[in-house]
């Protein structure tokens, strides 16, 4: 794979991040800040995502297993 090209990818991308979020007419300080912001709560989104998300599915395929008829195993 081509070097420039992934980096020409790359910049392309953020070009695209900066026109879909308008943070091109920011000033300098105003975009690190935005930027700040937006990594941040992306950062606690995925974080929620990895604690809370398995969590969700093993409670609904329980509910589900229960619903549906295939009761878990006792270990007596």
């Amino acid at each position: 794979m081509d070097v420039k090209r992934v980096k020409d990818y790359l910049y392309w991308l953020y070009y695209q991040y900066q026109l879909v979020t308008c943070s091109y007419v920011l000033e300098p300080w105003e975009q690190s800040m935005f930027h700040t912001i937006t990594v941040t709560v992306l950062a606690m989104v995925v974080y929620t995502a990895y604690v809370f998300v398995p969590i969700h599915v093993r409670l609904a395929l329980q509910f589900f297993s229960q619903i549906f008829g295939s009761q878990a195993q006792s270990a007596v």
